[in-house]
């Protein structure tokens, strides 16, 4: 319960007396590779007494007091990335040799979001389902190497969308079965984006041989709407072009306020957009629907932001909307995914992941993104923090003796002079008196 409620400052929980009562969960743990999660199964719930939350307006100090002990777990800025993190040639992310060596460990979870580029399927160009336009839509796909984005713009937190289905969301699959064939080939046990000559072929296979059209002879010039941009965006636009430009494609960046961008994407008028969509609940249906006919924005106002209407895909999802999740869900689904990578309308994008760093003795923590309740289930050993603030924090005296000595030995030669001046000064005296007598 909140005890304290102070958000400029601090906020504090404390274990309700009057809590209900529950358990650790019970699971299968020894076929699960974190068995170390079931160490608590079936003990009362919570086992923390008292939650403080600070607010540290800076990053650096906020930074500092996490690894002096004094925050259990922390968030990774951009500032400290590469001083916590290191990518391994497997692409796979681990802590680096200095967070290791205090104890800490890293934790991931892929968010349940979606980020995509959309193409208006409404469109005379980009648009509509014929083979041509389908053609030009999957070589878009190809080219546009989110690999990459995410490399250069994310820290490597992320993992190109294969489809619109977040993982972690019954629909997603992994691995060879989970790979969107018009973009990727499987090679060496992982996805391999197709080549540029194989975008370049299904270009002119659209009509647009060398990013030419061959009814008027004229460059292929596409237009993609934005939100306003600050200069800190400049670089994602300027990547976003460079992508293009590797099919001979003009793309014009049309930049508008929120509102006129979204007035855009109602009216239909815009041509290639970027939008995304966070899940309100752990279901396909949350993301499918998204790319459903009946709801797109043009007459109907509902979020298929890229107004993609195809029956067969639309008989589909009012088959699958419903069902509870099983194997002929799945197939239900994976018909509707085989459906959009050919279609198209989206360039998938990515899934986020978030990083986060724990001390040792904060456990059993698994990273949900869509649950705001595990509090309950964290423990902490604060004998343990105890000792490691103490050993991490010890007072650091040889610098002030250092400094005691360097001053004591810069006085000396002051007070010799001193003293040579004051005995100077009475043996002057003393002739003056004799002189006088």
């Amino acid at each position: 319960m909140l005890t304290d409620n102070n958000p400029n400052l601090m906020m504090v929980l404390e274990k309700n007396p009057n809590f209900h009562g529950e358990t650790y969960p019970v699971g299968d743990y020894k076929n699960n590779l974190k068995s170390d999660l079931f160490k608590d199964a079936g003990e009362p719930l919570p086992f923390i007494d008292k939650i403080m939350f600070y607010r540290d307006k800076e990053s650096i100090p906020r930074w500092n007091k996490f690894l002096q002990g004094y925050y259990d777990a922390s968030g990774i800025g951009s500032d400290s990335f590469d001083q916590a993190v290191q990518i391994t040639g497997q692409g796979e992310a681990t802590v680096t040799k200095e967070m290791s060596a205090k104890g800490i460990r890293l934790e991931e979870a892929i968010a349940t979001s979606t980020y995509y580029v959309g193409f208006n399927m409404l469109d005379p160009k980009v648009g509509g389902l014929t083979e041509s336009s389908r053609k030009l839509r999957q070589a878009i796909s190809i080219v546009v190497d989110y690999e990459e984005f995410i490399s250069i713009f994310a820290n490597g937190r992320g993992i190109p969308a294969q489809g619109p289905i977040a993982p972690g969301i019954f629909g997603h699959k992994y691995g060879k079965e989970g790979v969107n064939p018009i973009v990727y080939n499987w090679k060496n046990n992982r996805p391999s984006r197709k080549s540029i000559e194989t975008a370049r072929g299904l270009l002119a296979e659209a009509g647009y041989p060398n990013g030419i059209d061959i009814k008027t002879n004229a460059p292929l010039v596409l237009y993609f709407d934005v939100t306003a941009r600050g200069p800190e965006d400049k670089s994602k636009l300027d990547w976003m072009s460079k992508q293009f430009q590797k099919l001979n494609i003009q793309l014009v960046i049309r930049s508008t306020d929120y509102n006129r961008f979204q007035d855009k994407i109602r009216q239909g008028n815009a041509q290639i957009f970027e939008w995304g969509w966070n899940a309100d609940y752990p279901d396909p249906e949350n993301f499918l629907f998204l790319l459903h006919g009946p709801q797109r924005k043009v007459g109907s106002d509902g979020e298929n932001a890229a107004n993609y209407d195809n029956p067969e895909y639309n008989v589909l999802f009012e088959q699958m909307k419903n069902m509870k999740d099983s194997s002929e869900r799945q197939e239900i689904i994976d018909q509707m995914l085989r459906i959009l990578r050919k279609d198209s309308p989206w360039i998938w994008g990515y899934h986020p992941k978030d990083y986060a760093l724990y001390h040792e003795w904060y456990t059993n923590v698994k990273p949900n993104k869509m649950s705001h309740n595990n509090l309950k289930y964290h423990r902490i050993d604060s004998n343990m923090r105890e000792e490691k603030r103490l050993h991490w924090n010890k007072p650091v005296l040889w610098p002030l003796a250092v400094f005691l000595i360097v001053l004591i030995v810069g006085l000396i030669p002051a007070i010799v002079i001193y003293r040579k001046k004051e005995r100077g000064a009475g043996i002057s005296n003393s002739e003056k008196r004799g002189e006088i007598g």
